[in-house]
């Protein structure tokens, strides 16, 4: 591994430590080095300020003349609440700025590599792009496709079943899978279930790991037509009803600045967003178990093992008992 894609690398899993916490904003790693010694490192703060850039160059001080610093996506050149990122970065006097990508916000769009370069600074992207590309999937998705990054969530028996019958709570994984899911409600900005979930589980969709608890997401509910029921868990956290399916409430997300979406279920929830064609990953946990054919279907009807042919093996890991295997969609490129 060369000394850029080695900082790029670093770059990436600080940004990765502001998944879900950056509001509108993308979740930005900064790496700045001379000599091959760190000077200062940032990532996006919680609600998207300050930016990764102004993090790393405060801890580098002085010392950030003549380094080079290394930016998982394109420093951003337009006057928002706070200087452009390019501007603060020539101010240093940093010498080299190297990024994954371009970022495709209307208001940057090539204009922070642009400003870097008329400043004499020299200019190298492309380094980690696909690694970035993944990590910052849900801003690039929310601006190229104007709505979320979807993360379908499945937990199903070994005989493709949710519940041992419509409307009884049934569990089917264990502490480890829990555990698993509750890292990825962490790192997504708002999380999703159908009113029939509401209904039969009364779940809080919290993250509950030690020291993460404040970073459980936004909590959403689809129905065209029922209420959130005034007792449930989910109507003491605040969670709002989407209306007009699964389409109307993807722009509605967008429009509040949600990057990535974790969608939890029920059945017909997620045969909705299949079907809509804009899942990007599932993350299917499998039990051993197997419930028997009055079980509830994992997904409504449709056969998992079909479903699963439209994407692509991502990866695999043995959680306790149970087995997670994660698929993408066949591209997670979101340009339109």
């Amino acid at each position: 591994m060369n000394g850029d894609r080695r900082w790029m690398d670093y770059a990436a899993r600080l940004g990765r430590r502001a998944l879900g916490t950056t509001a509108e904003n993308p979740p930005v790693g900064c790496v700045i080095v001379k000599e091959d010694r760190v000077l200062g490192v940032g990532w996006t703060r919680p609600g998207g300020r300050p930016h990764a850039e102004t993090e790393a160059l405060a801890m580098a001080g002085e010392a950030a003349g003549g380094a080079t610093a290394y930016v998982t996506l394109e420093p951003c050149a337009h006057h928002g609440r706070t200087p452009p990122c390019a501007e603060a970065l020539v101010k240093a006097g940093i010498a080299r700025v190297v990024t994954a990508l371009e970022d495709p916000d209307p208001r940057v769009n090539g204009g922070g590599h642009a400003m870097l370069r008329a400043a004499g600074i020299r200019v190298e992207t492309g380094i980690g792009v696909e690694d970035v590309r993944r990590d910052l999937a849900g801003f690039l998705a929310r601006i190229g496709k104007k709505r979320p990054y979807v993360t379908l969530k499945l937990a199903i028996s070994a005989d493709d079943k949710i519940a041992a019958s419509a409307g009884k709570r049934t569990p089917i994984t264990g502490p480890e899978v829990r555990t698993r899911v509750h890292l990825m409600r962490a790192q997504s900005d708002a999380i999703l279930v159908g009113m029939d979930t509401v209904l039969a589980d009364d779940p809080e969709l919290t993250c509950r790991l030690p020291g993460l608890e404040e970073r459980s997401p936004r909590p959403f509910v689809l129905s065209r037509t029922r209420e959130l029921p005034p007792t449930s868990k989910l109507a003491a956290r605040g969670a709002e009803v989407l209306r007009g399916g699964v389409a109307a409430a993807l722009a509605d997300l967008a429009a509040r600045g949600i990057n990535r979406l974790l969608v939890e279920g029920g059945a017909r929830t997620a045969r909705g967003f299949l079907e809509a064609g804009v899942v990007d990953e599932i993350h299917l946990f499998r039990s051993p178990m197997e419930i028997g054919p009055q079980g509830v279907e994992a997904l409504a009807g449709l056969d998992v093992n079909e479903v699963l042919k439209g994407f692509r093996l991502l990866g695999e890991e043995v959680l306790g008992l149970d087995r997670l295997t994660v698929y993408e969609a066949p591209t997670i490129n979101p340009s339109p």
